[in-house]
């Protein structure tokens, strides 16, 4: 830290704080040096770089714009934040992925069937980037007849500036297989070679968030991660998530996998984490594997109209098997508590477009929920009308089923909650001069504690004092002050909402997510690599206010 706070006050007084909106490449392996350029303004050059975790080191390079990032063996695989800062201020922070595989470099010119980047060993990650209106990536992959390649990407959830698509194409160029959109807009394709040869992946795109023109989108913002494998590829598991402390069976569902069931020893895990890799050779999972505090369950074979009883807490793994079928749960309530049933389905990449309801034994419906607040899977806090059984009934809007139509339901007890989201990821504060920093307190489920809004980890001389949160959820304003004789400063500071008899703090976030609509158009991002953080950004400017 002292290294990058030196290169960041050495800025001259024209210096503005740096903005980072990409990084390309946008991940490295474990070991290895990767050079890695900005998107967005660091001036003067260089600028020092945060990042969340250890073993991840930004070394600004002769070039500007361009860092020499090296990634220790040991760094935590998985997606990191980082930010740019000087004296000034700081970016907002934006995601660098740690992979514990190879990460390979989509190399131009690859626009065209002709000169397609071959794939040699499987499975296979590139990082590029469509660098121009129009552009087209190629890739080829030699296959034999009957042999299945899946090929997902990363784009979206890297905030790329584009809606990405995929296709596979014969060495001539015509089209056999396409995809738009997956799990949310980045595209996923799984195809089965109908003869021996060379097949073209082609990757493009258009512009995000749209516009008004057709043509295929391109620039600097346009980045991704391509996956290749024609090896096993996890698209789900039965369970879709692992009891903490506890060890269960999966059984795997995607792609060259057959019946395969594998032993996962959960009893070091903790809840609310995922599972980093499946103990399988050689393979894939499009996504990873959380961590609950509830027991997992699967829905049982056999009979679609069978209602199956289930407890509470505990959440079950089922599938909407065929057309117009729907499936039915009991629960035993008890008069006057709240209940949370949430169900997944799309967040983990599932065809369901799902609806959720709750229902007497009698058939009458008491409650319905279909797309939740920012998501397109339902979830119901719904408070016992009486003792005794309740149904739970789940269907697809559109009446259909299939495979892919899994979804995960937990139900638990609705336990009071309150959650805190800052409107700004950084602060600055001059000697003398307050600044202000605004939270949103939200509290569900009859959270009645009473609350104080506080800063932690302040450099010396920086003080805030903590500030009572009103009954009413709302916007809440704390102060940040420096004395006259506060050193210049830039670093990591956290507001946390306190609990004033019990003392638990509440970590408040700043939501890296945004969603929007004009005309039914959406907007933004609904789904990062990294979707919050507590990490906030303080800076101490080296200028007394007048």
């Amino acid at each position: 830290m002292l290294g990058a706070f030196a290169i960041a006050l050495s800025a001259t007084a024209f210096a503005a704080e740096p903005e980072l909106k990409h990084l390309f490449p946008a991940a490295g392996q474990q070991g290895t040096h990767v050079a890695v350029s900005i998107e967005g303004k660091a001036e003067p050059w260089p600028v020092a770089v945060w990042c969340d975790a250890p073993g991840i080191t930004f070394r600004p390079t002769p070039v500007t714009g361009v860092f020499d990032v090296e990634i220790a063996p040991d760094a935590t695989p998985g997606a990191h934040l980082v930010r740019l800062w000087n004296a000034e201020g700081a970016s907002a922070p934006c995601a660098f992925i740690v992979s514990r595989e190879p990460e390979l470099r989509s190399i131009e010119p690859n626009d065209e069937v002709s000169s397609a980047q071959p794939i040699g060993t499987m499975p296979a990650t590139f990082s590029g980037r469509l660098d121009k209106v129009g552009d087209v990536d190629c890739f080829a992959v030699t296959l034999k007849q009957g042999q299945s390649v899946v090929a997902w990407l990363e784009s979206y959830v890297l905030g790329s500036t584009c809606d990405a698509l995929l296709q596979i194409a014969n060495a001539e160029g015509r089209v056999l297989a396409f995809n738009h959109d997956g799990r949310n807009l980045d595209p996923l394709l799984a195809w089965q070679a109908p003869q021996d040869g060379t097949f073209i992946i082609q990757l493009m795109g258009f512009a995000h968030p749209p516009t008004s023109s057709v043509q295929l989108a391109g620039g600097k913002g346009c980045i991704y991660r391509l996956h290749v494998s024609t090896g096993p590829v996890v698209r789900f598991t039965q369970p879709l998530a692992i009891q903490a402390g506890a060890k269960s069976t999966l059984r795997l569902a995607g792609w060259s996998l057959g019946e395969t069931e594998i032993a996962i020893d959960a009893t070091h895990l903790s809840a609310e984490s995922t599972l980093p890799e499946l103990p399988l050779a050689s393979s894939r999972s499009l996504q990873p594997i959380p961590i609950s505090a509830v027991s997992e369950k699967v829905e049982p074979e056999g009979d679609a109209n069978v209602v199956h009883p289930i407890e509470v807490p505990s959440a079950v793994t089922g599938r909407i098997g065929v057309a117009g079928e729907e499936d039915r749960y009991t629960i035993t309530a008890t008069k006057g508590r709240s209940y949370e049933l949430k169900l997944t389905a799309a967040r983990v990449g599932s065809s369901l477009d799902a609806w959720l309801k709750i229902q007497s034994l009698d058939g009458k419906e008491i409650a319905k929920n279909d797309d939740a607040a920012g998501s397109r899977d339902p979830l119901l806090i719904w408070s016992a009308p009486s003792d005794g059984p309740f149904t739970i009934a789940i269907g697809d809007v559109t009446h259909c089923g299939g495979p892919d139509f899994v979804y995960r339901l937990q139900v638990t007890e609705a336990a009071p909650a309150v959650s805190g989201l800052t409107t700004s990821h950084s602060v600055t504060v001059q000697p003398g001069k307050p600044a202000e920093l605004k939270a949103v307190v939200k509290r569900t489920n009859g959270f009645k504690a009473k609350l104080q809004l506080a800063a932690k980890k302040l450099p010396a001389g920086v003080s805030a004092a903590a500030v009572d949160v009103p009954e009413k959820d709302g916007e809440v304003v704390l102060k940040l002050t420096a004395e006259s004789a506060a050193a210049p400063a830039g670093q990591p500071f956290a507001l946390v909402l306190t609990e004033t008899e019990s003392g638990r703090e509440h970590p408040v976030r700043y939501s890296l997510v945004a969603t929007s609509e004009d005309n039914g158009v959406p907007q933004g991002y609904s789904e990062l690599a990294v979707e919050a953080t507590d990490q906030l950004w303080l800076t101490v400017s080296a200028e007394a206010a007048k």
